[in-house]
């Protein structure tokens, strides 16, 4: 009861007040009609304060999200059905969604009374201009009674998911060399080391079965090692994203960081789409969504851009080197900002036989701080062997893609005597 008459609305209110006033008025000059009037008003929200707290209403509702993944700028239909499981019809109902501030303004609905066992159904559309993970929900609902005097408020504790991907760019299709860009865990490396034993192991990687551990090899090594397995032969590329806040430069939608989230995504996308095994990785480390053993390949590259949609600038200065130790031949794409000289053996432990070509932002277009840490990307790159193409903000990325499968800038004398720089060729 206590509850119930917490929710007078505005209107109840002053029925109290004037149906108070009324009494005391009655009872001053005597006038018995009046206070008839008054008790009639003073007993109209108590009684509907009684009804509403006796009440138990047993509403549930369903939330359906179509499509659950968007790209940046693409609605989503959000359908919500509310159905009365009780016996007790509901008074007029008021809804309002909770929804991130990304996903716009919090939708608002009236419905009418719904009896025993009907549904009532209600539709809106969301759009983010920011790429991310989004829980739409839960949903206050406030009950009110007939004459409007009183409002209670209830809340369901589901949710539903929403994940907003980056958008990606078509690109053209470039030779690639396809000579190296096999896998499977018996390939050209493991051929080239000494003995059978280590032929047949590897580093342990998150994610790998406990039962492949060959435990003579970890005592070995002093780390765990797992027994490989054949896997058929098959094109292979690893998509670096530099994720480092040291990295890059601007905030918003229009900082390098998008810019270069937007590179990997559609790098990503159109390795998968030719047929390439695609993982990610950032500056430290390998993707678990991505991994090896359950990388993304074909034509759904869904995982990874879920991964990308969450990726946020990490505190990191230092690139990590520990999934180096199982990186082998195949096409290796870096998209970089701004890189320091420690950076430089990284890189040049990244760089393989295969193909190693690597899109550097170019951080000046944004707006570099002064004094800054680090240098720009293209130099360090080409000094290590990587094909560059510089991309700034509004540059197009498929020019940029098609420059670099044309060979891009490369460096024409080795590192440490004095390189020059050489164009791109064709």
């Amino acid at each position: 009861m206590r509850e119930a008459l917490s929710g007078l609305t505005v209107r109840g209110r002053a029925f109290l007040a004037a149906g108070v006033t009324a009494v005391v008025c009655a009872v001053l000059l005597d006038q018995r009609p009046l206070s008839r009037v008054g008790v009639l008003l003073v007993a109209l929200p108590l009684l509907a304060a009684a009804v509403l707290a006796r009440t138990r209403y047993r509403l549930s509702l369903v939330r359906e999200v179509s499509p659950r993944q968007v790209v940046v700028g693409q609605p989503a239909q959000v359908t919500l059905t509310l159905t009365n499981d009780g016996r007790t019809p509901s008074g007029l109902l008021l809804l309002e969604e909770q929804v991130p501030y990304e996903l716009g303004a919090r939708p608002r609905f009236v419905l009418e009374g719904i009896g025993h066992g009907w549904s009532r159904h209600a539709a809106y559309q969301v759009r983010a201009d920011l790429r991310g993970r989004f829980e739409v929900g839960p949903m206050a609902v406030r009950v009110t009674d007939p004459f409007g005097l009183l409002e209670l408020g209830r809340a369901f504790r589901s949710t539903a998911t929403l994940t907003v991907v980056p958008r990606t760019v078509d690109l053209p299709a470039v030779p690639l060399g396809q000579g190296w860009t096999g896998s499977g865990d018996e390939r050209l490396r493991a051929a080239a080391t000494g003995s059978a034993e280590d032929v047949t192991v590897r580093t342990y990687r998150r994610g790998d079965d406990l039962r492949r551990v060959h435990w003579r090899s970890s005592a070995r090594t002093g780390e765990l090692m797992v027994r490989r397995e054949e896997q058929p032969w098959q094109a292979r590329a690893t998509v670096f994203l530099d994720d480092r806040v040291v990295a890059h430069r601007g905030a918003g939608p229009t900082s390098s960081f998008e810019t270069a989230v937007t590179a990997a995504a559609s790098v990503a996308t159109h390795l998968a789409r030719r047929g390439y095994t695609v993982r990610l990785v950032t500056a430290t480390g390998e993707d678990p969504a991505s991994a090896r053993h359950d990388a993304v390949h074909g034509p759904d590259a869904a995982r990874l851009l879920e991964s990308l949609a969450v990726l946020r600038l990490h505190p990191a200065v230092r690139l990590d080197q520990g999934w180096l130790s199982d990186h082998t031949a195949g096409v290796t794409v870096a998209v970089v900002g701004l890189l320091q000289a420690a950076d430089a053996p990284v890189l040049r432990r990244m760089a393989h036989p295969g193909l190693s070509l690597a899109l550097a932002l170019d951080l000046d277009a944004w707006g570099r701080s002064p004094g800054g840490p680090g240098g720009p990307a293209t130099p360090v790159l080409l000094h290590q062997g990587w094909r560059v193409s510089s991309l700034g903000p509004g540059d197009d990325l498929a020019t940029a893609w098609q420059e670099l499968g044309r060979g891009g800038a490369r460096a024409t004398v080795p590192a440490g005597l004095g390189r020059t720089v050489g164009g791109a060729s064709s």
